[in-house]
């Protein structure tokens, strides 16, 4: 029942209205999540949706997009391994459904939480064991030592003399393999070297 036309309650000399009943509330929350479901386009064919439905969909993806990442941890963002460029790859792709219609809305966005709570709890799992971090991240690879090139693992890697040498010149401004104590590959795929 509306408030305006709620009941009132005569009693010592003035006259009050009577206080809503859970019945009330219940409705208010119904009439808020027609109100949303209908902003939101809930409930619809994808090909149905209109473009402020998809635009308002998208801005509360992207901010719920934002939470989520801010509750995983910076690193996710920096792509540093295969482990944080797979939660980014995964997670675009699950919300995009989110905005386009082709999922449920709300357990898309729940869906996506899920995923980047289990990122941070295996990243959590990984820092304190070396061995889980080394299964999920990888390890690095030597493949510059004392100057010489470790052709086995560059093969492994399928990294080319060629590949080096340029990564050398951009770090180091140098392509003189002599000058390299050791050269490796990161976790991250990223050529780090060790000047002698």
């Amino acid at each position: 029942m509306p408030r305006e036309t709620l009941p009132r309650k005569f009693g010592k000399g003035r006259d009050t209205l009577a206080k809503p009943s859970p019945g009330d509330k219940i409705l208010a929350m119904n009439a808020f999540w027609n109100f949303v479901g209908t902003l939101l386009g809930l409930g619809v064919k994808p090909d149905e949706l209109t473009f402020v439905q998809i635009s308002l969909r998208g801005v509360v993806v992207f901010i719920a997009t934002l939470i989520m990442i801010r509750l995983g941890h910076k690193r996710s963002l920096a792509r540093k391994t295969a482990f944080d460029a797979v939660l980014l790859v995964i997670l675009a792709s699950v919300l995009s459904r989110a905005i386009n219609g082709s999922a449920a809305f709300f357990a898309t966005l729940g869906g996506g939480l899920v995923l980047v709570l289990l990122h941070r709890l295996l990243a959590l799992i990984a820092f304190h064991s070396h061995w889980f971090g080394c299964l999920i991240k990888g390890r690095p690879e030597l493949i510059i030592e004392d100057g010489d090139f470790v052709l086995s693992a560059m093969h492994r890697n399928h990294i080319s003399t060629h590949d080096v040498e340029e990564d050398m010149r951009l770090s180091l401004r140098d392509d003189d393999v002599s000058k390299v104590r050791k050269g490796r590959v990161e976790r991250s795929g990223d050529i780090s070297f060790i000047r002698k």
